[in-house]
């Protein structure tokens, strides 16, 4: 089974990007005096955007809009000043977008962190490869699992939403891509569990991205979906 192209997501699935989130939320929560979260608590906190992870950080029936919109500002430029201390690309991903590349596989970023940061996590720790589209949430734009983004994305590349694989790290991508009509491969490198990826409707699932290559890549014409 091969596509045509591929949609990643970003955050836990091409890049390791928790820790300087985590330091970020906790430096934003702690200069208002509210508790601050262990590293394992913040894989399931992250992945529905900026907005929503100080929502679900915050205390029950602290986490008023009036209290999100003052601390989001105050997350966005800390953020601006330490998105990349700690963020990688995971273990095998240059291999990985190396082989896609050579293929010519069309490759497309999605992301729920906001666009200028989804921008500038492509631009200076994915540089190496022409992805078609970085996208990652703006006005005008649901947040995944909404298929709209992906099926902007699909548009943008000039594919039928069935001929692409679809990558990510959670259950929000797994359901994003079954909305969108995408194939859904989950990842296990990244922040949630298998069993969230399969409840939430993964096709298939990876331990490490060479099987990406291995499964789905070994050429260039589709010769099925799902």
């Amino acid at each position: 089974m091969t596509f045509n192209a591929v949609i990643f997501d970003l955050d836990g699935t091409l890049l390791d990007t928790l820790q300087d989130l985590v330091n970020t939320l906790n430096t934003v929560l702690a200069q208002h005096n509210y508790p601050v979260h262990h590293i394992d608590e913040c894989r399931f906190l992250v992945g529905h955007g900026m907005r929503e992870l100080i929502r679900k950080a915050l205390p029950e029936g602290v986490a008023t809009p009036e209290t999100v919109d003052l601390l989001l500002p105050e997350f966005m430029a800390h953020y601006a000043d330490n998105w990349n201390v700690n963020s990688r690309p995971y273990k095998g991903i240059n291999t990985m977008l190396d082989a896609i590349a050579e293929r010519g596989i069309k490759m497309a970023i999605l992301s729920n962190k906001a666009d200028r940061f989804t921008r500038l996590c492509a631009e200076f720790l994915l540089s190496d490869w022409n992805f078609n589209v970085v996208m990652g949430h703006h006005n005008g734009i649901a947040h995944k699992p909404d298929p709209e983004g992906a099926l902007l994305v699909a548009r943008m590349l000039g594919e039928e939403p069935a001929s692409i694989l679809y990558v990510g790290d959670s259950g929000i991508d797994m359901l994003t891509a079954v909305r969108a009509g995408m194939y859904p491969l989950g990842v296990l490198w990244g922040f949630r569990p298998e069993n969230e990826l399969l409840e939430f409707g993964a096709k298939a699932l990876v331990r490490h991205p060479e099987e990406i290559i291995e499964q789905y890549f070994t050429s260039t014409r589709m010769e099925s979906g799902y």
